[in-house]
C-alpha cells in the first residue's frame, strides 16, 4: 500500500508542478474568445484597489469559447464594471446538447455569487457547480472585457 501512496503522491506533486507552471505563463486571447461587442464605457477611467489595471466603466459583452467531448461551446458574458468591479453579470449559455445545456445552466445558476462585487483582476473561476468546461469559457470571456475595458 505505501509503494502505491508514494507514486500517486509523487504523480500529484508532478501534477501541481506543471499547473504552476502553466499559472505563471501569461494567457492569451487569440483564436479563442471573440468578441460579440464593443462594449459601450462612460468617459474616465478608474483603477481598482491592488490592481495594476485601469478599467473604464461600463457594460461589456464577449462570447468564450470552449471544447467539450460533445463539441465546440460557447457563453455569453455581460459584465457591468465600476471602478474595475463587477457590479452586474449575465450569462447566457448556447447548450448545444442536454448535457450542455444542464452543465450550462448550473453554471449560470450560481457564477453570480462568485462574481459579483469583485475586482475583475481577481477572478479565477476555474469550477462552478460542477462545470469546469462552462468556466473555461467564462473565463475566455472574461479576458476579452478586460482587454476591451483597459484604458
Amino acid at each position: 500500500m505505501r509503494a502505491r501512496t508514494r507514486r500517486n503522491a509523487g504523480a500529484a506533486l508532478a501534477g501541481i508542478a506543471v499547473i504552476g507552471g502553466l499559472a505563471a505563463c501569461s494567457a492569451d486571447s487569440t483564436g479563442a474568445v471573440e468578441d460579440t461587442d464593443t462594449g459601450s464605457a462612460a468617459e474616465g477611467s478608474s483603477a481598482a484597489p491592488g490592481s495594476s489595471a485601469s478599467y473604464a466603466d461600463g457594460e461589456y459583452t464577449a462570447e468564450g469559447d470552449y471544447a467539450t467531448p460533445g463539441g465546440q461551446e460557447s457563453v455569453t458574458v455581460t459584465v457591468m464594471l465600476e471602478d474595475g468591479a463587477v457590479s452586474a453579470l449575465e450569462v447566457e449559455g448556447s447548450g448545444g446538447s442536454p448535457n450542455t445545456q444542464r452543465y450550462q445552466g448550473e453554471f449560470i445558476d450560481n457564477i453570480e455569487a462568485e462574481v459579483v462585487g469583485k475586482d475583475i483582476d481577481d477572478l479565477e473561476v476555474s469550477k462552478v457547480a460542477g462545470s469546469s468546461l462552462t468556466s473555461g469559457g467564462f473565463m475566455s470571456a472574461i479576458e476579452t472585457i478586460k482587454s476591451d475595458a483597459a484604458s
